[in-house]
């Protein structure tokens, strides 16, 4: 962090209460195999301490002004007064301007020369430096939100229609799959998720917001006078389905458009990242008369899951119907349902019941309601496929019994409980091969022991995230999902009949061979697909 007395500011902080002696010594331990690494930093990596309590002490020992940096606390275009490299090298980001003086925030303010680069480097601007200090890892997630998604394309002078249009097919471009509008105090800011990541790409005068709004409510179908929340959707561009929310805040109405391509090809599950085991994905796949669930947060690929399990069953003999908020992939021969104002999914799946369907795909099980008929349909001669919502596969049995669904319509009825995340994946132009380094090591062969697992790492390789054209910077490129699978099989059933707890089921599972998705996870580490960092980032698992 911000300076090289580490005793000393160790000894401070367990004076405050901040932290205990034993985080310093295993921050100081981690030290001697990161030595370029400042004590702040780490005991904030390490989540050893709250990072806002610990990041006010250090301001208070050290004498600077602090802020816990996010993306929001940058109100200027910081590219206007500094270079991304300078920026990187120094670790320094300028985030807001104010009467002559320029706000600058620094991870290390010890490193005496790149703190006068960057005060001169304002000084021939006409501005005084105001110097802030914060987490080296906060400096790391605003240069990569703000400065690594081009914004050549976005003609920001323009009219509110040729802005609009080109935000849109930038974004096209640009593989993201939401778009965000969003009214500032004093700007319009625009950001696109890319790979499951915020970057803002754009931040557009004030006096363009209303030409910005009438804009997207004129191609979305909106009511152009409502503020209150709307929901659209966008048909005007040949290769994508866009559908659009709107919803007021305290600057104006923001707007979220999610991007989906239309005509994409399904991936099989191999390809999504399921593990290469033939007879895994036929005892998880190959199904009658039950139910199957994908379970993850919002936005871990569920649907996409989905459709290549759909595309792995799919035959001439046999009936498919979906029923979907809204059909994301028009997939030929399937009868798909769209889910409208009027209808509801428990309603449709009423109706398709009597469409004599052998396999149903239910987007979401979302109320007591669409489970008691989705578990009715499992146990009528159909095989149904759904999602819902939940941490993993195991905590999908206690999820359906707060929807009210008996210990014995679970036990007779559910088959296989997935649950995935997607991570992303190392881009290939631009990743710098490198050793493990001890501690990592350590990490990866004390998860491996708790799930029996033993991992090789006497030649493997990693490689770090480094960032190109190709990556927008961000040392990465794609994702690819990682899963856990958790067959319901006969003790497993017996142990949901008499209300087992999840502990009680999870106990079983591991006798079973059932491994958590973090084992998946570390094969992709260990084979170069990704990061330790980027798979932590998603399980939060050191």
């Amino acid at each position: 962090m911000a300076t090289n007395q580490r005793l000393p500011l160790g000894i401070e902080l367990v004076k405050r209460g901040i932290v205990k002696q034993e985080d310093i010594t295993q921050a100081l331990e981690y030290q001697m195999t990161h030595p370029k690494e400042k004590l702040g930093d780490i005991l904030n990596d390490l989540r050893l301490a709250d990072p806002k309590l610990l990041l006010n002490a250090m301001g208070d020992v050290f004498g600077e002004k602090v802020i816990y940096l996010t993306d929001e606390d940058v109100k200027i275009d910081l590219t206007k007064y500094i270079s991304v490299d300078i920026a990187k090298e120094s670790n320094a980001i300028p985030f807001e301007v104010d009467n002559g003086t320029i706000k600058v925030c620094f991870a290390d303010v010890s490193n005496k020369s790149q703190v006068e680069t960057v005060r001169l480097l304002m000084l021939n601007k006409g501005l005084v430096m105001e110097r802030y200090i914060t987490f080296k890892s906060n400096i790391e997630k605003v240069l990569n939100t703000i400065t690594t998604v081009s914004t050549e394309t976005i003609d920001t002078d323009a009219t509110g229609t040729t802005i609009v249009d080109n935000i849109i097919r930038n974004a096209m471009a640009k593989r993201a799959s939401d778009i965000h509008v969003e009214p500032l105090e004093d700007s319009v800011r625009v950001r696109y998720r890319i790979d499951g990541q915020l970057f803002t790409v754009a931040k557009i005068d004030k006096e363009k917001q209303t030409q910005i709004i009438g804009r997207l409510k004129a191609i979305s179908n909106m009511h152009q006078e409502k503020q209150e929340p709307q929901d659209g959707r966008i048909i005007m561009y040949p290769d994508y389905n866009i559908r659009v929310s709107s919803q007021k805040n305290i600057h104006g109405e923001k707007f979220v458009l999610r991007l989906l391509k239309k005509d994409t090809d399904i991936k099989s599950l191999f390809e999504l990242g399921y593990p290469e085991d033939q007879k895994l994905l036929k005892d998880a796949f190959d199904k009658r008369n039950s139910i199957t669930v994908i379970a993850a947060p919002t936005g871990e690929g569920k649907t996409t899951t989905l459709y290549s399990v759909i595309n792995y069953l799919d035959r001439p003999e046999i009936n498919i119907t979906t029923i979907e908020d809204p059909v994301e992939i028009r997939i030929p021969g399937l009868n798909q349902i769209e889910i409208d104002n009027k209808t509801t999914f428990a309603g449709s799946l009423r109706t398709v019941l009597r469409q004599d369907p052998d396999i149903i795909l239910v987007g979401e099980i979302r109320d007591p309601e669409t489970a008691e008929i989705a578990m009715q349909a499992g146990q009528t001669g159909h095989y149904v496929l759904s999602t819902i919502h939940t941490i993993n596969a195991i905590e999908v049995v206690s999820r359906l019994r707060k929807m009210e669904v008996s210990n014995y319509d679970i036990s007779s009825t559910l088959a296989t409980s997935i649950s995935q995340r997607l991570i992303r994946k190392l881009c290939p132009h631009c990743k710098r091969e490198r050793e493990f380094t001890e501690e990592e090591k350590k990490i990866i062969k004390s998860i491996g022991q708790k799930y029996g697992v033993e991992f090789d790492l006497t030649n493997a390789k990693t490689y770090d995230a480094v960032g190109c054209d190709k990556c927008n910077q961000s040392g990465y490129f794609d994702r690819v999902a990682i899963f856990e699978t958790l067959l319901i099989t006969d003790p497993i059933k017996e142990l949901i009949v008499n209300n087992a707890s999840t502990l009680e089921i999870r106990e079983e599972a591991y006798k079973e061979g059932y491994k958590p998705m973090i084992i998946e996870g570390l094969k992709k580490v260990i084979n170069g697909t990704t990061t330790l960092e980027e798979l932590n980032s998603k399980l939060l698992f050191y």
